[in-house]
C-alpha cells in the first residue's frame, strides 16, 4: 500500500540547507525495476501513541535492496527528549538517563534525512512512524516527508489474500507475522531491532508475492 502525503507549496530557500539537500535529491527520479530500488526499512520508538503529546525517542533503519539486506548500511540516533513515559520503559527499554550520545531532536531529524533522501520508506503499521517523524518536523518549522511509503502489514495481508487465509478486519501485528515466518526476536522493541525485523518481512513478503507482480515500481505501487 502507498500512502501519498499531501504536499504543502513553500519556497525553498526558506528553510535549512540540509532540508534543502533533501528535497533536491527527489529531482532523480526512482528506478523502474525495484531491484534497483533503494529501500529504506525504518522504525520508531516513542515515549507512547499520541501524537501530538508523545515524542521520538530513537530511529532505526536499514537498506534493502534487491530483496537482500545491506546490513553496512544501516542507522541509529537516539534522541535526547524532555517528555518521557516511564510506563513504555517496560515495552522499549530506553531509560530517562541512559549512558549513551543522545541528539537533539532537529539534529536526529537532519542525519535521517541525508540517511534516506529520496529512498522508498518501510515500516510496519508505517502510517504511526512516519507521522511521529512529520510532527517531529512540524515542531521544527519542516514540512512532511516526501517519500514514497510502503506497509508491511498491508502487504502482508496481500500474500494471505492469496491464499484466502484472511481476515481482511484483522490487524496483524509485527511478532504475529515474525512468528509466522520464524524470524528471531531477539531485538524485538529496539528501533535498530524492529528495523531489522521488518526488513526480513518484507523481503519474504515481496518473495510469496512473486516477481511479476513486483517487478517494476508502478506494479508494486499498484498492488
Amino acid at each position: 500500500m502507498i500512502f501519498n502525503w499531501f504536499k504543502k507549496k513553500h519556497n525553498l530557500e526558506d528553510f535549512p540547507g540540509f532540508w534543502q539537500e533533501y528535497e533536491n535529491s527527489f529531482e532523480e527520479k526512482l528506478p523502474e525495476d525495484t531491484g534497483d530500488i533503494r529501500f529504506v526499512v525504518f522504525d520508531t520508538e516513542t515515549t507512547g501513541f499520541d501524537f501530538e503529546k508523545d515524542r521520538i525517542l530513537s530511529i532505526g533503519a536499514v537498506v534493502v535492496r534487491n530483496k537482500s539486506i545491506e546490513v553496512k548500511d544501516n542507522f541509529e540516533v537516539y534522541l535526547d527528549q524532555e517528555k518521557f513515559n516511564p510506563e513504555t520503559v517496560k515495552i522499549h527499554g530506553i531509560i530517562q538517563n541512559e549512558k549513551f550520545d543522545k541528539l537533539s531532536e532537529m539534529e536526529a531529524l537532519q542525519k535521517f534525512l541525508q540517511y534516506i533522501e529520496n529512498s522508498v520508506l518501510v515500516a510496519h503499521h508505517a502510517r504511526f512512524d512516519v507521522k511521529m517523524v512529520n510532527k517531529a518536523l512540524s515542531r521544527h518549522g519542516l514540512p512532511k516527508l516526501k517519500n514514497k511509503v510502503l506497509d508491511t502489514s498491508v502487504l502482508y495481508k496481500k500474500t494471505r489474500i492469496s491464499t484466502n487465509l484472511i481476515d481482511r478486519d484483522r490487524v496483524y501485528s509485527l511478532d504475529e507475522i515474525a512468528e509466522a515466518y520464524n524470524i528471531d526476536m531477539t531485538d524485538r522493541h529496539t528501533a535498530s531491532g524492529d528495523a531489522y525485523i521488518t526488513a526480513i518481512v518484507f523481503i519474504k513478503v515481496l518473495s510469496r508475492l512473486g516477481s511479476e507482480k513486483i517487478s517494476s515500481l508502478r506494479k508494486l505501487y499498484r498492488f
